[in-house]
């Protein structure tokens, strides 16, 4: 594989023994894409699963041909609809072979735009190097404290049943704190344990995940399929989803899972993941176009 040296048009026509004008005409009608444009992309692929390796971002792009890292994320921006450092933050718990490769067919979100809403509950620290749990799900599956969503339940009295599940980053970009909470009115009944967070107004990408058996695990969370699954449909959203569709991820906004009635021990056991939003551009959308053509 040739794929992290300096290749030009010139020495791949060269190698496969056709001229320059011929070989990038039928390769752009076959792949429906320009020759350098499709070597760019492969480069990019490759370097997001190095991404969950724990290299730094700017040795992984120096590896790929790009001479900053800057550079490296707006190219990878424009070509998956988010940052190298959103995949990271999102994504690092799901470079593991136990995630399953689940068919997506119906896999079909829907759209809404909600409303800012306020959040109360309790702050989970992880490391983003340490490969962090990334939804609530897994975690329950190794935690062994105290019951915190019956404490949150009875302190906050909430209006509505279901948990919210937040990533929170801290200034020095490599720790977090996993939110657990629920959704309030106000912050009156929070005590000095507890944490807060505001969630703005956004529009929203909402993806169910496939329905589970979680009867089984639903007191201990022993391998809870339903995390499995979780984990899974991340994975799904940021390495197939964005891919084609028309929006990229609104990293001005925030993205959370929500946990209702419809997760907590029944058959056919669903959670909801929210991922914020916004349109391409008109530039990108015809790219996706010509490539689909």
């Amino acid at each position: 594989m040739h794929i992290k040296e300096d290749l030009s048009a010139n020495e791949i026509a060269k190698h496969v023994g056709y001229s320059v004008y011929h070989f990038c005409r039928v390769f752009s009608l076959y792949q429906g894409t320009p020759l350098m444009d499709y070597v760019r992309k492969k480069r990019l692929v490759q370097a997001r699963g190095e991404l969950l390796s724990n290299r730094k971002i700017i040795d992984i792009a120096f590896d790929y041909g790009f001479k900053t890292a800057s550079g490296f994320s707006k190219a990878f921006r424009k070509e998956f609809g988010y940052s190298p450092t959103v995949y990271i933050a999102r994504n690092n718990s799901l470079n593991s072979e136990n995630i399953p490769k689940i068919e997506w067919c119906n896999m079909n979100p829907t759209f809404t735009k909600k409303s800012a809403f306020k959040v109360a509950g309790y702050g989970i620290k992880t490391n983003i190097s340490a490969g962090y749990m990334k939804d609530v799900a897994a975690y329950w599956d190794t935690y062994t404290g105290e019951n915190l969503e019956s404490k949150m339940y009875e302190q906050l009295n909430p209006p509505k049943h279901g948990e919210v599940g937040i990533c929170v980053s801290s200034s020095d970009e490599t720790n977090l704190t996993y939110l657990f909470g629920v959704i309030v009115d106000d912050y009156l009944k929070v005590t000095s344990d507890m944490m807060t967070f505001d969630v703005p107004e956004a529009e929203y990408a909402v993806f169910t995940t496939p329905p589970v058996n979680n009867v089984a695990t639903a007191a201990t969370y022993d391998a809870d399929p339903l995390s499995v699954v979780v984990k899974a449909t991340w994975k799904y959203i940021f390495e197939e989803w964005f891919q084609d569709c028309e929006y990229v991820f609104d990293e001005t906004k925030i993205d959370f899972e929500f946990y209702d009635e419809r997760c907590h021990g029944l058959e056919n056991a669903v959670m909801e993941i929210y991922v914020p939003i916004k349109k391409k551009s008109k530039v990108l959308i015809n790219k996706i176009e010509v490539r689909q053509a």
